[in-house]
């Protein structure tokens, strides 16, 4: 008899809304519906949108364009929370609303941590003699 396997992610149905969602609070800040100073005079990037297993909250991650001004604009986005709960609410068919949450997207961080590592002298060391670990021997079974 087999066992049934737990999901390790987010199921299609999570993924599918928040897609949805990603796609609605993008427009919404693209059109500059919600009427914020400084919302409107930021380009906002939500490569990302999270939901919790039963679609009630929404984890939005975003990016003011160059990364600039970013707790500023967290911080509006928080003040219209109800606003653009509303319009996504419009957008998005869902039997409730989900509540919004906006973290920063740490993603372009993270990339940019990678590229510096792949830059050390150690890596690029590494990258250039990948012959010498073919010469040592230990690895070859023929060797003997």
């Amino acid at each position: 008899m087999a066992q049934k396997q737990t999901p390790t992610g987010p199921s299609q149905r999570q993924q599918r809304v928040a897609e949805l969602i990603r796609h609605a609070i993008a427009e919404v800040l693209q059109r500059g519906d919600i009427q914020d100073p400084v919302l409107s005079a930021h380009v906002i990037t939500v490569p990302e949108v999270r939901m919790s297993p039963d679609l009630k909250l929404a984890t939005a991650y975003i990016m003011p364009l160059g990364g600039l001004d970013e707790a500023p604009v967290l911080a509006a986005l928080a003040r219209n929370k109800k606003a653009l709960r509303q319009e996504v609410a419009r957008r998005v068919n869902l039997k409730y609303a989900p509540d919004l949450r906006f973290l920063r997207d740490e993603t372009f961080d993270e990339a940019d941590r990678i590229d510096a590592l792949l830059r050390t002298d150690k890596v690029r060391r590494d990258l250039e003699s990948p012959a010498a670990k073919k010469d040592d021997g230990a690895s070859d079974p023929d060797a003997a």
